[in-house]
């Protein structure tokens, strides 16, 4: 299955990886962290890893570690606005309960 991404999400780190004026893609993983127990971690990649397994979406290479994937596979990360907040919204399939705060997640 592996990692997706919206429209609006690959328009929003096309962008922002052309900002930069670097970068492969996206690498989304989880983290031990939060009173749910695992948090997602983002952040833009500028190399492909020997692990790394790599996924496109919409023009957009998402990369994603080994030991995160089961906690993620079938993951569709969306970009959205509501009001004055934008965001990543993280719609994953595992979650089976997460933290009143929405920053940490249970599989």
């Amino acid at each position: 299955m592996g990692v997706t991404l919206t429209e609006a999400a690959a328009k929003h780190v096309k962008n922002f990886i052309a900002k930069r004026g670097r970068g492969i893609g996206l690498r989304i993983g989880v983290r031990t962290s939060g009173c749910s127990g695992m948090a997602y971690k983002l952040e833009f990649a500028d190399v492909l890893e020997a692990d790394d397994l790599p996924f496109d979406s919409f023009g957009v290479t998402v990369l994603v570690d080994p030991k995160s994937l089961p906690y993620i596979d079938g993951m569709e990360l969306d970009y959205t606005r509501e009001g004055l907040n934008e965001g990543f919204k993280f719609n994953n399939p595992n979650v089976k309960d997460a933290c009143g705060c929405g920053e940490s997640f249970q599989v």
